[in-house]
Parts: structure tokens; C-alpha cells; sequence
């Protein structure tokens, strides 16, 4: 933040800096000083001393115990993680565009670090991962002792958060919807299935096709709606493949109704729309899958 963010703004270097970038500090840099503040910040609770994050996690050194009310207590504020990460493909894309520009270079030798920037903005992402791990290893070495339920709570947190991160990266690359994705309530889940459709209106020969060949299509479930899109991948210019999902149809979900078991394959369900006007035969990769789902669609539609 001091050496780029802030050096973005020294009359000595504005020249340097590329015009793909004037005004764009916010994409490059996402929410990271939010992040900076997180961890400067002092939180006391119930009377207790305010400590940094990173004091508190170190006192736990002796008292292993303690570890997961640090998370617990900070659960709502470890969600400006998944704010950056958001962030993240656009100032990716910002960082390839003019990433070699003299302004970095020359920002990187006054600080004389061996990496570039970019390393550097990967951290948070990575850092928000390595909370899980180290949950995970607490655990381990916690069977039923003082304190275990609290860290299984603090891992479920985290990996709340992490779904989360994982669930909007793929929201932002939908296309092709007219509406504003915003208003669909939270997004519970996503991922890509098999779908069969069966329309009544349809003409029969339409109907028996759409029998056997099924549809790849990739599922984001909202509390309002759910909406059905097409993965496409495209390689960007010499880089790694990027996803992005165009839109084929929704189906509002105070509308539909939901069959749970297909005959003959138990990782199939059925969606079924306007008293069986239209249905939609899904089939997971797996029957857990299947089941989660299911959980997921049973509580929005009671």
C-alpha cells in the first residue's frame, strides 16, 4: 500500500504511470486497505483487552484453547475476503494489461523486493486459505478436548467463507443475463450437471430427442431463483483458461417443485416448473452431490 498504492499519487512518478491505469487504483488494488485495517484494528470483547488478530493468535501459544474464539469473534469481518477475491479476476486483468510498466519497475526497485506487485496481491487470497489449514491441524491434535467444538465451529466458518469466495467467482463470470444478479438473493450454490428438458408444449419427435442427449449446463441456486447457464472457456491471450457462463434460462423459484428421485439412477432429480409444463431431469456426479442439493432447494422452498 505504501510502496505502489500510495506512490500512484507522487507527482514525481505520474508520468510513469501507463494510461490503462489512470484512475484505476481501486481494480488493482480491490479492498486490500480494508484488509490492511482488519489486521491493525483492535478488538476487545466482554471487557477483555483489545488485541491485534495477530497478538491474539500468538498468545494462543499457550493456551491452544483459545484459538478458535480469535476466528469466531471476527466472523463477520473476515468477509472483506471475500470482497478481494471478487476483485481478484479484474485486477488480474488490469496487472497483465500493464503490469510491465517503468512505474511498477521502477516502485519495485525503490523497495527492492525480489517480487513483482502481483506476488504480492496474492497474498490475501492465499492467506485466507492457510486460516482453514491451520484449523484443520488444531483439530487433529484436539481430539475431544477443551475448546474442540469451538474450533470445529471456527473451521466451519472459514470454510463458509471460502465456499463463498469460491461460489462469487464464478457468479461474476455469468453472461448474458438481463437482470441484475444482485437481486437474486444469496447465491447457495453451483456447479455443473447433466440436464434433460421435457417441455409439454413441445412438439413429441422435440420431446423423445431431448430424452436421450443430455445438456452440460452449470447451476447457480439463489433464494429467488435458479438460474441455468453454459460453461465456455476461452483462452486469454497466451494465459490459463477462464471460465465464463452464458446465460440460457431461469426458473423463478416460488414457482417450482422438485421430484427427488428418477427411476433407474439415484444421482437424478427432477425440477419441474408450472405444474410439469416444464421439467428438468439433473443428474449429479454424485449421489452426495445430489443429496446437498436437494438439502439446499428443500430448505429455499420451505
Amino acid at each position: 500500500l505504501q510502496g505502489y498504492a500510495s506512490e500512484m499519487d507522487n507527482p514525481n512518478l505520474v508520468h510513469l504511470i501507463p494510461s490503462a491505469l489512470q484512475n484505476k487504483k481501486e481494480i488493482l488494488f480491490g479492498n486490500l486497505p480494508e484488509i490492511y485495517e482488519f489486521h491493525n484494528r483492535h478488538v476487545g470483547t466482554g471487557g477483555c483487552p483489545a488485541l491485534i488478530f495477530l497478538k491474539e493468535i500468538e498468545n494462543c501459544i499457550e493456551n491452544p484453547e483459545l484459538l478458535a474464539r480469535c476466528f469466531l469473534k471476527r466472523k463477520e469481518d473476515l468477509q472483506i475476503y471475500e470482497k478481494y477475491c471478487q476483485n481478484k479476476p479484474r485486477s488480474e486483468a488490469l496487472w497483465r494489461q500493464c503490469g510491465d510498466s517503468i512505474f511498477f519497475q521502477e516502485c519495485q526497485r525503490k523497495l527492492d523486493h525480489k517480487l513483482s506487485l502481483d506476488a504480492y496481491l496474492l497474498k490475501p487470497v492465499q492467506r485466507i486459505t492457510k486460516y482453514q489449514l491451520l484449523l484443520k491441524e488444531m483439530l487433529k491434535c484436539s481430539k475431544n478436548s477443551e475448546g474442540t467444538a469451538e474450533l470445529e465451529e471456527a473451521l466451519a466458518t472459514m470454510l463458509d467463507i471460502i465456499k463463498s469466495v469460491n461460489d462469487s467467482m464464478h457468479q461474476i463470470a455469468i453472461t448474458g443475463y438481463e437482470g441484475d444478479v444482485s437481486e437474486l438473493g444469496k447465491l447457495l450454490m453451483q456447479g455443473s450437471f447433466n440436464v434433460w428438458t421435457d417441455h409439454k408444449k413441445g412438439h413429441n419427435k422435440v420431446k423423445d430427442l431431448a430424452r436421450f442427449k443430455p445438456m452440460q449446463r452449470h447451476l447457480f441456486l439463489y433464494t429467488k431463483m435458479l438460474l441455468f447457464c453454459k460453461k465456455r472457456e476461452e483462452n486469454t491471450d497466451g494465459h490459463e483458461k477462464t471460465a465464463s457462463y452464458s446465460f440460457k434460462n431461469s426458473l423463478k423459484m416460488s414457482t417450482v417443485g422438485i421430484t427427488e428421485n428418477v427411476k433407474g439412477d439415484n444421482k437424478k432429480f427432477e425440477i419441474w416448473y408450472n405444474g410439469r409444463e416444464e421439467v428438468y431431469i439433473i443428474q449429479a456426479s454424485s449421489v452426495e452431490l445430489k443429496n446437498t442439493w436437494i438439502s439446499e432447494i428443500r430448505k429455499v422452498l420451505t
